[in-house]
């Protein structure tokens, strides 16, 4: 098919081969995003300050690498709330097996969080891989604050809707053994949440207590004679 000039365009042919057509017509370039980094550093001592502990009531200890080129505002508030203290003795209420566990709610019911503002979304191309850490949320997507869940098996459903900020670098054998339930009969707690510079020490595990026997009365011990 032939386009046909307008009247004007033949007439002044000259004029047209010098100024290009449609030039205002252009869009503007938009630049294309920057590419996130990919590669977890594992070593703990690289960069503690983004590297987020969690000692766990069953004596494991999980390392998270943070990273804030993923979630700059999320890990902000995952450092400001481990520092105050805010994930001590919070319980992981929610875990499917196969799936992941979550925390990070005071209430231990899913439905408690930080006195903090909820956050906006940072959702990124990060996939959702087993040992993947990402911020839990209800159905609108600027609602995460506090709750985060790890990921068991990879689920790349969740990927673009949920905010991915960290992955776990060790440890993750802990992970697998938290109880599952939603709740969990007998939760794994965090007993402590810090921030590897902190360079706190894992709390000493609780040590069981052994149910004591009850002490039988004086008519139990004479009949015991007696029998």
């Amino acid at each position: 098919m032939k386009f046909r000039l307008p009247l004007t365009a033949l007439m002044f042919g000259a004029a047209l081969v010098a100024a290009p057509a449609f030039a205002k017509d252009k869009e503007p370039v938009t630049p294309a995003p920057a590419a996130l980094p990919t590669l977890i550093d594992t070593d703990i001592t690289h960069d503690p300050d983004d590297v987020l502990l969690l000692d766990l009531s069953d004596g494991g200890r999980v390392a998270i690498r943070l990273m804030p080129q993923w979630a700059p505002h999320h890990i902000e508030r995952i450092k400001t709330l481990a520092k105050r203290g805010f994930y001590n003795g919070v319980i992981f209420h929610r875990v499917i097996d196969g799936f992941m566990a979550q925390t990070g709610d005071p209430t231990g019911t899913g439905q408690g969080g930080s006195d903090l503002p909820d956050l906006e979304a940072e959702f990124n191309s990060m996939p959702h891989l087993r040992g993947t850490v990402s911020m839990a949320r209800t159905n609108e997507p600027n609602s995460a604050n506090s709750q985060f869940f790890i990921v068991f098996y990879p689920r790349f459903a969740l990927d673009h809707k949920y905010t991915v900020f960290g992955r776990v670098i060790a440890g993750m054998n802990y992970v697998d053994a938290i109880q599952r339930g939603e709740p969990p009969e007998n939760p794994t707690k965090v007993i402590q949440a810090s921030l590897a510079s902190e360079n706190k020490p894992a709390p000493a595990p609780t040590p069981a207590v052994a149910p004591v026997a009850p002490v039988p009365t004086a008519a139990q011990l004479n009949n015991s004679k007696s029998n």
